[in-house]
């Protein structure tokens, strides 16, 4: 899979698990990706302050991203 295949398979998986973060009043936007390896994205809205956005993002973002790009390891958070 290229780069540019790469990206645009996790902008899938993030237009996928966008409406259920919306529903809460959160959103999600992609940062970067790093060696094809390493997603960095910005949790925004409301899931900034939840609670339980390290859970979202790990078994919800991250297991999504993977979905799409199996050869993802790892998904962090990049705060402001």
């Amino acid at each position: 899979m290229t780069s540019e295949e790469v990206k645009i398979n996790v902008e899938k998986a993030l237009d996928e698990i966008r409406p259920f973060l919306e529903s809460d009043g959160g959103n999600i936007s992609l940062i970067s990706i790093e060696n094809d390896r390493l997603v960095k994205v910005r949790l925004e809205g409301a899931c900034v302050d939840c609670t339980v956005n390290q859970m979202t993002l790990k078994s919800g973002v991250e297991m999504t991203i993977k979905k799409y790009v199996p050869q993802i390891e790892s998904v962090v958070n990049i705060q402001k």
